[in-house]
Parts: C-alpha cells; sequence; structure tokens
C-alpha cells in the first residue's frame, strides 16, 4: 500500500470540533481505476475518476473540480503539504507551505520518504497550520520495484509505525493546552497484488486500511469489531461535515455513520441531512427524471420526518415518542443516503455516443478498405491503387460531406451536453467528415471494381479453393476465433490462453508439414536429384584423367561424395523434424515462469520463486546463464565491433541488476548497500545507442551510396541486436529466460521451418505476429493495469523524464511483439529472393492487428454498460491502443525500408 498521513488540526482555536469516527480500520470498496491521481481525486471531491485518469496520472493537470482543499482554503484554513508533488500538481496555490518529492521515480524509495520527514520536528512544534497533508511513497516503490513479499517491506513498515507513534505523541501533547482535539488520519490511496502493481480491480488493490485517531471519540471497551468496508468517496464528506465546511458539490459519497453516533440526536439528524440535501441537488443536475428516482423519494420522506421531529424537539418534548420518531428518522435518511449514493455512481459512465460512433466508423471503414485491397496487395507486384480522385464518385463525396455537416450541426446544437466533436474548431470537424465521405467513396469504388472484373465460374471457384492450404485455414480460422473470443469478459481476462492455444496448434500444423515434407516424396525426390548431381561431377573428373594423375574410380567417387553430401540432409532431416517439438517443449517452460491473468494469477510460479529473497543465488546463476545465451544467439550476426559492444553491454546488465539488489555478483559474499543503478544503467545504454547507431548508419549507406540490399540487412540485424540489449537491461532478471527462449525460438524456425519449407511472406509474417503475441503473454503481462511493470521506465534516470520514461516502459511492456516484428523485417530483407516480401508483411501486418483492434471498438462501444467495462474491457482498450500506436509505427519502419530497394539501380 502507499501510506498518505491526513493531519487535521485546530491549534488556534478555529473551526469546528472534528466529528470522526473511533480508533479502527475500514476497506474501501472497489472504484472504477486505481492511479495515485485518481486516488486523490476521490479523496479530496468525493467523486469516482473515469478510466481515462489512467492515462492524466503521467501528467496531472489542475483539478477544477469542487474539492475539500479548495474549501478549506476559501474558508481561510491554512494548510501545509510534504509529500507526492502529484497533489502540488492538482491545487497549486493552495498550500501556505510545500515540499514535493518527485513520485514517479520508482527506484528510490529512502530519499522520498525522508524528504518528507526531515520537515515533522519543526512543523509539529509550530502553531500556524489548520491542516498537515503527508505523503509517503517508499512503500508504493517498494512494492513496484520489488514485490509486497519483499525483505525490504518490513523495515519500511517499522519506519512508519515510529512515524505514526511521533506524530501521536506530539498531537497530545498540544491537546493539553488546546481546547479542541486533534485528529490523525492514516490511510492508503491504494493496495497491491501480487506482483506489486495496481490498477485492476482485485482484492489486494482496491483495499486498504483507513484508521482515524482523536480523542474526540469514545474508546470502546470489550472485543473488537470486524472492520467494516467503506467507500474511498465517503471519506471527503466525512471529513468536510468534521471541519465544518460544505461537502464538495460532485461528491457521490455520504457520511461515515460511527464518526456521528455518539454525537446527539439532534446534529446526528443534521448531519445527514446535509449529506442528503447535497446528494439530492446532484442528482436534480444529472438525472432528467430525478423525481421518481427512490433515493429521491426516500429523502423526501426522511425531510418530512425530520421537520415532525424538530416540531417535537422544539416543544421541549423528551418522551420515548421523540427518541423512536428521532431513530426512525436516522434510518430513514441512512437508507437515502445509500440509493442516492447508487444512483449516482451509476450516471459516472456518461459516454459521449456521438464522437464514439464518429471513432468507430473511421475504424471500421480503414480495416475494410483494407480487406478489400487484400488482394491487389498480396499481388507478385504488391501494389494497388486507390481511387481517391475518381470523378465517378466526386458527386458521392460532396452529397456525403452535405449530410455529415448537417447530422453535425443538428446534434452539436439539440443535444444537452457538449461532445468532443463540438468542443474542436470546425476546420477540424469538417476534415474529419471529409475524412469519413473520402473513405467511403474509396471503399464504394474497390467494391464495384470488384464486381465488374470478377465472373467465377466454378472451375475458378474450385481453382480458388484449392490454393488454401491447411496452414492458411488454420490462420484464417485462428484470427476469427480470436476477434470472437474478446466478447466475453472471460476470454479477455484469460486472453494469454488463447494465444498460447494457437501457437501450440501452429507449431502442430508445422510439424505435419515437415512430416509430410520428408516422407511424402518431395525428400526422396530431392535425394535423387542430388545423386544425378554427383554422378554427372564423377564423370567430368573421368574426362581429365591423364596418365600422371591418379583419379578414383567413378564408384569409388561416386561412394565418397554420396556419403559426405548426404550425412549433413540426414542430419538436418531430423533436426527439421524435432523443431516443432523443441517450440513446444519452449513454450511449455515459459508458462510456468509467469502466471497471468485473473483466475490462476494468484498461484505460485516458479518467478516467484526465483524472485524470493531465499533464492537470490539461484536468481544470479540463471540470469548469468541466460545472458551468456543471449550472447551466443546474437553475436553471429553482429560485426566485430557490434560483438565487443554487446558483450560489454550485456555484462552492464548484470552489474546494474547487483547494483540495485537484484542478483549477487560471484565475490560478493554479504548483502551490499542496495544503490540506484545509474551509472551501470547507463554504461549498458551507451553501447545500445552505439549499436543502434551502426545499425542506422549501415541503412543510410545502403539507401545513399550503394544501394547494396546485404548492407541494408546487416544493418537491420544491428538495430535488431540493439533493441536486444535494450530489452535485457529492462526485463526483471527472472524474465530474461523469456528472451533467451525468443532468440532461440526465432532462430530454430528460421533455419528448419521458414527457409526449407519456403513459407510465403504473409505466412511468415502472421507466424511472427502470432508469436510476439504470445511473448507479450510469456512476460508476464496481461490485460489488467497492474501487471504494467513502470519501474522499467525509470531505469538509469535520477529523476523523471516524462519522454524517456513513457517509452522505457511502453518498450518493456511491449518487448515481444516488437522485437518479432523487427526480426521479420531483418529475415525477410536477408532473403533476396523474395520479391516484394517486405511489402507483402507490412500490409499483412498492418491487416491482422486492425481486424481485432476493429472488432473490438464496436464491441466495447455496444458492451458500455456491461458490469465489467471499467475493470476489464477499458484495460484491454487502453492496451490495443498502445499496440496500434506501435504496430503503426513498425509498418512505416517497414514502408520505409522497402524503399531502398526501388531506388537500387
Amino acid at each position: 500500500m502507499e501510506a498518505a498521513f491526513l493531519l487535521l488540526s485546530h491549534p488556534r482555536g478555529e473551526g469546528r470540533t472534528p466529528q470522526l469516527l473511533p480508533l479502527g480500520s475500514w476497506d474501501w470498496g472497489p472504484r472504477p481505476t486505481d492511479q495515485r491521481r485518481a486516488s486523490e481525486q476521490a479523496l479530496m471531491t468525493g467523486s469516482i475518476p473515469g478510466f481515462i485518469d489512467v492515462v492524466m496520472n503521467f501528467n496531472s493537470p489542475v483539478l477544477l473540480e469542487d474539492n475539500l482543499i479548495g474549501q478549506a482554503k476559501a474558508a481561510g484554513k491554512r494548510v501545509i503539504f510534504y509529500g507526492d508533488d502529484t497533489w502540488i500538481k492538482l491545487f497549486p496555490k493552495h498550500f501556505v507551505e510545500y515540499d514535493g518529492t518527485t513520485s514517479f521515480f520508482v527506484p528510490d524509495f529512502k530519499e522520498v520518504d525522508d524528504n518528507v520527514t526531515r520537515h515533522l520536528d519543526t512543523v509539529l512544534k509550530r502553531e500556524d497550520w489548520d491542516i498537515l497533508i503527508l505523503h509517503y511513497l517508499g512503500l508504493d516503490h517498494i512494492g513496484h520495484l520489488t514485490g509486497p513479499h519483499s525483505s525490504l517491506i518490513g523495515p519500511k513498515l517499522k519506519e512508519m509505525d515510529y512515524i505514526l507513534k511521533k506524530i501521536h505523541i506530539s498531537l497530545l501533547s498540544k491537546e493539553k493546552e488546546a481546547s479542541l482535539p486533534h485528529l490523525l488520519v492514516l490511510c492508503g490511496d491504494h493496495g497491491m497484488s501480487e506482483a506489486g502493481g495496481h490498477g485492476a480491480s482485485s482484492v489486494e488493490e482496491v483495499s486498504t486500511p483507513l484508521l482515524l485517531i482523536s480523542s474526540a471519540f469514545h474508546r470502546k471497551m470489550g472485543n473488537l469489531q470486524p472492520p467494516k468496508h467503506v467507500q474511498q468517496t465517503d471519506l471527503a464528506a466525512t471529513l468536510a461535515v468534521g471541519l465544518g465546511l460544505p461537502i464538495p458539490k460532485n461528491s457521490v459519497g455520504s457520511i461515515l455513520y460511527p464518526v456521528v453516533e455518539k454525537r446527539t440526536m439532534r446534529e446526528q439528524l443534521r448531519f445527514l441531512h446535509l449529506n442528503s440535501v447535497q446528494l439530492s441537488r446532484l442528482l436534480q443536475e444529472n438525472v432528467p427524471m430525478y423525481e421518481k428516482d427512490p433515493g429521491f423519494q426516500q429523502f423526501k420522506v426522511s425531510e418530512k420526518l425530520h421537520g415532525n421531529w424538530i416540531k417535537l424537539y422544539l416543544e421541549g418534548n423528551n418522551s420515548e415518542v421523540l427518541l423512536n420518531l428521532g431513530k426512525k428518522v436516522l434510518k430513514q435518511y441512512l437508507d437515502a443516503l445509500k440509493t442516492l449514493s447508487m444512483s449516482l455512481s451509476k450516471q459516472v459512465a456518461q459516454y459521449d455516443m456521438y464522437s464514439m460512433m464518429v471513432g468507430a466508423i473511421i475504424v471500421l471503414e480503414i480495416t475494410i478498405l483494407l480487406l478489400l485491397s487484400t488482394p491487389k496487395a498480396l499481388c507478385q507486384n504488391a501494389a494497388f491503387e486507390i481511387p481517391l480522385s475518381s470523378s465517378s464518385f466526386s458527386l458521392l463525396f460532396y452529397l456525403m460531406v452535405l449530410i455529415l455537416s448537417a447530422v453535425h450541426v443538428i446534434i452539436c446544437t439539440s443535444a444537452e451536453r457538449t461532445c468532443f466533436l463540438c468542443s474542436i474548431s470546425w476546420l477540424m470537424a469538417v476534415g474529419v467528415m471529409m475524412l469519413i465521405s473520402a473513405l467511403l467513396c474509396v471503399i464504394v469504388a474497390l467494391l464495384t471494381k470488384t464486381f465488374e472484373n470478377v465472373r467465377p465460374s466454378a472451375q475458378n471457384l474450385a481453382a480458388s479453393s484449392s490454393g488454401w492450404s491447411e496452414l492458411d485455414l488454420l490462420i484464417l480460422f485462428g484470427t476469427l476465433g480470436h476477434v470472437l473470443s474478446l466478447g466475453a469478459s472471460s476470454f479477455i481476462e484469460e486472453e494469454h490462453q488463447t494465444w498460447y492455444f494457437l501457437i501450440n496448434t501452429l507449431c502442430l500444423a508445422l510439424g505435419h508439414e515437415v512430416f509430410r515434407n520428408h516422407f511424402l516424396g518431395k525428400d526422396l525426390d530431392h535425394n535423387l536429384a542430388v545423386e544425378q548431381n554427383i554422378k554427372k561431377n564423377a564423370k567430368n573428373v573421368l574426362q581429365y584423367k591423364n596418365d600422371y594423375v591418379d583419379v578414383p574410380e567413378t564408384s569409388k567417387i561416386y561412394k565418397a561424395s554420396s556419403s559426405m553430401e548426404l550425412l549433413p540432409k540426414v542430419y538436418e532431416k531430423w533436426l527439421q523434424l524435432a523443431s516443432p517439438w523443441f517450440i513446444l517443449i519452449c513454450c511449455r517452460l515459459l508458462r510456468t515462469l509467469n502466471q497471468t491473468g485473473v483466475q490462476w494469477a494468484h498461484r505460485l510460479d516458479f518467478g516467484h520463486w526465483l524472485t524470493s529473497s531465499d533464492h537470490k543465488i539461484e536468481l544470479s546463476v540463471l540470469t548469468c546463464l541466460s545472458l551468456i545465451m543471449i550472447f551466443v544467439l546474437v553475436q553471429r550476426r553482429c560485426s566485430s565491433v557490434s560483438k565487443v559492444a554487446m558483450a560489454l553491454g550485456l555484462l552492464g546488465v548484470f552489474c546494474y541488476r547487483a547494483a540495485i539488489g537484484n542478483v549477487l555478483l560471484p565475490w560478493q559474499r554479504d548483502r551490499k548497500s542496495i544503490s540506484k543503478g545509474i551509472i551501470e544503467a547507463r554504461f549498458v545504454y551507451v553501447f545500445v545507442l552505439g549499436i543502434l547507431f551502426t545499425g542506422i548508419k549501415d541503412l543510410l549507406k545502403s539507401q545513399i551510396i550503394f544501394a547494396d540490399v546485404s548492407i541494408k540487412s546487416l544493418g537491420l540485424w544491428d538495430i535488431y541486436n540493439g533493441l536486444v540489449l535494450l530489452a535485457a537491461l529492462l526485463l526483471r532478471p527472472h524474465n530474461l529466460p523469456v528472451l533467451v527462449f525468443s532468440l532461440l525460438i526465432q532462430a530454430v524456425m528460421t533455419k528448419f521451418i521458414w527457409k526449407p519449407l519456403k513459407h510465403d511472406a504473409a505466412q511468415v509474417t502472421i507466424m511472427h505476429y502470432w508469436f510476439g503475441q504470445a511473448f507479450f503473454y510469456f512476460q508476464g503481462n496481461s490485460n489488467n493495469i497492474a501487471t504494467l511493470d513502470i519501474s522499467a521506465g525509470f531505469v538509469g534516470l535520477e529523476s523523471f523524464i516524462e519522454v524517456p520514461a513513457l517509452f522505457l516502459t511502453v518498450f518493456a511492456t511491449y518487448i515481444g511483439p516488437i522485437l518479432w516484428a523487427i526480426h521479420l523485417l531483418s529475415f525477410l530483407s536477408s532473403e533476396n529472393n523474395r520479391s516484394s516480401a517486405i511489402s507483402h508483411a507490412s500490409f499483412c501486418y498492418a491487416l491482422i492487428c486492425s481486424i481485432p483492434v476493429s472488432a473490438y471498438i464496436i464491441l466495447v462501444t455496444s458492451l458500455r454498460y456491461h458490469l465489467f467495462i471499467w475493470s476489464v474491457f477499458s484495460p484491454k482498450l487502453l492496451y490495443e491502443g498502445v499496440h496500434l500506436f506501435i504496430t503503426a509505427t513498425i509498418c512505416v519502419f517497414f514502408i520505409v525500408m522497402d524503399q531502398t530497394n526501388l531506388i537500387k539501380p
């Protein structure tokens, strides 16, 4: 959990006595998203954050919504803050004194807390503040870096206990001189998963203690009751009432009743009435038919009964009737608050359907255009014309623009709320309409050409159907099956199982193809051709026989040559037959490394065993062996200079992991003090940039000076090797075997599958895409925000720098898809006999990625009110959006590399 202390005090006699709940602990209820900015927004405003706050968390804008800090400042209260600088960004100019700490530098879990603690001795002695907020970050950083079961957790919790004791004693000593009690609120803004992440809806991630300590509370004697569950949004309303401040107008929370249960009945009813009025007004602003809402009806009944109770109270009636009526009104208010809060929570998901439909239409049109262009794009020339400027459809284009403009005006002027398209300039809006119209005209033109040129007969249909191999059918039905699986939340949560099944089936299909290739006549024909070639060579040798040279007889020549030629072929044959089964074994071993998904994520895996503090020696040995294997697998494609850089870079990776305490150096007997590893990581970055620079230099040389395909291929392999070194640095040590197996499978499939079986570029591309997706999950990723390893974005950085941190985090998350895509480009570029292979690959890669994304956007739009829309579908949409951006970048790189062939003289 991430520790946050909220200290509320009135040492100068200002304000109301805090009405706060007794010593105990409560758990937050689930909320849509679970990030730092979203948590602080929920704590201070009482509103439920949207899913987009996960992205906005990286660059927190000013919080303009009505909030508790703003109310306190308006009331003249002095607020002091020390800790996470996200608060300063959310509430600028709200604190009379503050000292922010960079919250995103995850490797640091000591200085961030020391920077907060160093102010305590001074500020606790002062009398010039009303509210003190301390936000500690060390626990959160330790969890992200090493997990919740790390040996570092215990000492950090003891440190927090000491700080809490120090604060409490100081506040108690002040109360001897002050007339009003102080309040100490201890809470965490989120929990933590077993992997050290947060952002999903598991119990461990959305549950965290809430502790309120004050001398104003009455100590309960007897057995302690089990903690109650409350919503995080309830704290804002509770603190507002306790401080005598207005409840933030957009708060959907209700007062924590244990806070006021020891007050008089009149005060209890007054506080609940204030909360009910605030929620009822919020309901009136957001629900057109609010009068029919059950919560609003309960509120009106409660208000009427409350009025009757006030009359009896003012008349001085102290009978049992007044007490019973008060209890009835109290229960009625509590029921109304609960119902109103639930009704308002349902109104949070308000969708901009107009903008969503426009975006879905554009994506769908592009996907249809790719599908219609498939025959032309995959032909031998790999070129097709888009009839964008066709005069036949110019009238249709203008009509569509006019119709869409009219629809836009009608929607934006008649709707009660403005949409995104209404907020942008008219020039951009017209551009969007023109894009939709142009894409529609192109689709109509391609459909017309298709129906005009295609007149299939029965013979042509038979011929076209016979052209589909078993592998093509597997690819087709596998892609369609994956797209259909996205319509179920369970399949999204366990999507790794879908990709594991697909690549296992692919390996079996490849094994069948290899077996058929060797034992159904193709290998026999090859051997006969070899024998005929040997006999021909032997006869040529005999023609040059003379008296001075002893030439062996033809039979001896044939036998010796035949044995020398066939033995390697037989050896290679059996390796080729074993390669699909070897890949299956590798994939099975990788599945035991990281448990992912939801159903079995809690089970211990080999990665948990390796990362435990008791097996650091084993992890160190495995890391060393993995780095050696990486060098062995990539050095065969490196130049001599790149080999030295790769070796030194991999050595630097091990030193970096030793510096931050993940592994042990051979001469390290005991645990040395853990550092940030800044120097070691930057040492590796130097060699990564050097290898990448060498590759880019070769690419430019092949394009500008020599126009040599071999130089271009060498440059691509250097870029690939540089990315491998970067991946080795960013991956956690227990995940290095994932990189090793990825390189090993690529080498095996290149030598024994793709080259011998002569698969076309489209088949090789889809195989690379499938394996890239599988390795995304082998790495331990999922469609859950909690598995996002943000610590990779701070390797080698002394402070948070947005662009490098974002790039490193994205690259570390999508190492599998990126490396397999770059390997595809390097492999195809090295195959000089493949005409237009790169063009085919770029088209197929874009198509195979856009089909599931297009289908998923439509599914998410239709399932926007699904029970798991925030916890399952929305995180998957975020992952797909980033993956689509990466795919577009890769396809652009493919096209640029293909242009070098076009300018070759």
